[in-house]
């Protein structure tokens, strides 16, 4: 695939990944709540949901979306139902608790569960690949060298805007240090992550 093309690819994705949204909304929340080693298979989620979103829209799979669109709005709600369980336990978990209540040691699936599920149900990044993308590459004329491409390109921009957006939370994440600032952290990572829910079910 010629550089254009993948600049091209790059930059809108820059766009898309470093505008908030429903999917940073939940990321930042995850990442106050439970530090960023422990958000690392709810991001490893996310970008393999891209990855998947970007396959199908090389393989021509708009139209099936279209057809099966009763399936994808079963599946977005399953996401958002799951994004409110996760806000429900944040905005209740004890202010002396080390962060949230959901069981450590236990949340790399849970993890990975909602991360699969935020990226599934968000019709921001299901428009940007079905939608957007075609208007900016001859999909047509991707190849598999020319989908590796496209992958190798959507993980460096998405770990860099997505360590990034980890990154200023984990500072934030540092500074709080008393119990209400704890309870506050809670809170706000609770509206964070049911704001998320919402965008995702009105869209």
């Amino acid at each position: 695939m010629d550089a254009t093309s993948l600049l091209a690819f790059a930059l809108a994705l820059v766009v898309m990944s470093c505008t908030p949204g429903p999917s940073v909304a939940a990321l930042i929340a995850r990442v106050l709540t439970n530090g960023f080693r422990e958000t690392l298979p709810f991001l490893a989620a996310m970008w393999l949901g891209e990855a998947v979103w970007l396959t199908c829209a090389i393989a021509g799979l708009a139209v099936i979306a279209h057809t099966f669109a009763t399936g994808f709005f079963v599946l977005k709600m399953a996401g958002v139902g799951y994004l409110l369980f996760l806000a429900w336990k944040m905005w209740t978990a004890p202010a002396d608790a080390r962060t949230d209540e959901i069981p450590r040691g236990r949340t790399g699936w849970r993890m990975f569960l909602a991360g699969s599920l935020v990226t599934a149900g968000n019709p921001k990044i299901a428009l940007f690949y079905l939608a957007l993308l075609p208007t900016i590459i001859d999909l047509r004329a991707v190849n598999t060298v020319g989908w590796a491409e496209l992958v190798a390109t959507m993980l460096a921009v998405l770990i860099t805007a997505d360590c990034t957006w980890a990154f200023v939370a984990t500072r934030v994440r540092k500074l709080i240090l008393t119990r209400r600032a704890i309870k506050i952290a809670n809170r706000t990572s609770a509206a964070a992550m049911a704001g998320a829910a919402v965008a995702i079910a009105t869209r």
